[in-house]
């Protein structure tokens, strides 16, 4: 019998299973994967998240290994239409981290296994969930074919988007997909950007780049439909009819093509089971906010289960939980919509006049200010 169940071992389920065993709690953290993964499509990490890093001892590590980023630039047709300073929104971490979800993994793996090398348990496949009222019982296979079970008092669902705990719990989502489609893709930076995160608001759609470690840049573009079979050719093709910029395809690293869609449990909280990150709400992955989102959702349950399991009363902390949570996850989602809309294909005289307007607007301080806080999520840790 242990005291916490987590399914799932991606950045949330780790970051979580971290804080409770430094609590000294009994924790499994299950797995379906065999080997880590080596994809890496969230790679920002926001200073509200880093700040939650802290508590579980890698943020010093991640920003040793990340690429800072001071700032984000506009730019259409090669001219500046705004810039933000991320410096203004908090002294502590006056930056975004830019550091590959593979090695974020890494390392919360690393901690979770120096506090206990036998939390982690790859290979689990979860098939079956009963919660007994005191206790909540996972059936599954181990490494295929070994049945395998395992007793907790609670459980927790950070399995992702296609959740099999929530499915298991039946717990209902809402949701919708969005028309908006991207290709990205990883090449070595050119170094004429320095450490900005540029966006290019092109008549074709947005064109955002990013510096990423290993003297990388990660170029992400919006497309008419999914270019499932696009080649790195392609993109590079892309990236330059919009911009100008020329990118090696040879040198290319990665390539993804992917769609929008947007997924709301209508619970988070359900008898001894919680769901967190992706499996309670999957939101746009432009702008960055779904792993830091998660993240957060995490650092506010953990002292609500340390709580619980000394035997405290805890009803009411998890009914705020779940409030404040969703409304995080809903405020999360629309700015998420509203990165993508500014991302899509507009006419050429929309945009002159759309960037006219912004253009003063964006040198007012108060502006900035706002702006700067809403794409670094400030406010969506409960802090205000």
């Amino acid at each position: 019998m242990f005291d916490v169940v987590i399914v799932g071992a991606g950045p949330v389920g780790l970051y979580l299973g971290a804080l409770l065993l430094q609590e000294g709690l009994s924790v499994r953290i299950l797995e379906k994967r065999t080997e880590p993964s080596q994809h890496s499509r969230a790679i920002g990490i926001h200073p509200p998240a880093l700040r939650a890093l802290e508590r579980a001892g890698v943020a010093e590590s991640m920003v040793a290994e990340g690429v800072r980023i001071p700032l984000g630039v506009a730019r259409r047709g090669g001219r500046e239409v705004a810039k933000l300073s991320f410096a203004q929104a908090t002294a502590t971490w006056p930056f975004v981290l830019s550091l590959k979800q593979a090695r974020t993994e890494a390392i919360l793996a690393a901690r979770v296994a120096a506090l206990d090398p036998a939390a982690l348990v790859r290979g689990m496949c979860v098939t079956s969930l009963h919660d007994a009222g005191t206790f909540v019982t996972l059936a599954g296979h181990h490494r295929g074919d070994a049945a395998a079970t395992f007793q907790a008092r609670l459980v927790i669902g950070a399995d992702g988007a296609r959740s099999t705990i929530r499915k298991l719990a039946n717990i209902p989502t809402t949701g919708r997909d969005y028309p908006d489609t991207y290709l990205m893709g990883d090449f070595p930076d050119s170094g004429r950007d320095g450490a900005a995160a540029v966006l290019h608001l092109e008549p074709g759609g947005i064109v955002e780049s990013f510096p990423v470690p290993g003297g990388l840049r990660r170029w992400v573009v919006h497309t008419d439909s999914l270019l499932a079979g696009a080649t790195a050719t392609d993109l590079a093709a892309l990236i330059e009819e919009r911009t100008g910029a020329r990118v090696d395809p040879a040198a290319n690293s990665m390539l993804s093509a992917f769609g929008v869609r947007s997924t709301l449990a209508t619970r988070m909280v359900a008898g001894r089971i919680a769901l967190l990150g992706d499996a309670a709400h999957e939101i746009s992955p432009i702008g960055g906010q779904g792993m830091n989102l998660g993240w957060l959702d995490a650092a506010a349950l953990a002292p609500i289960i340390v709580a619980a399991l000394r035997g405290e009363r805890t009803g009411k902390r998890l009914q705020l939980f779940e409030r404040q949570r969703r409304q995080a996850s809903r405020r999360a989602s629309r700015q998420a919509w509203l990165n993508m809309a500014l991302g899509r294909a507009y006419p050429t005289s929309f945009l002159h006049v759309l960037h006219a307007i912004l253009r003063p607007i964006f040198r007012l301080r108060r502006v900035q200010n706002l702006a700067v806080r809403r794409f670094t999520m400030h406010g969506l840790d409960g802090r205000g």
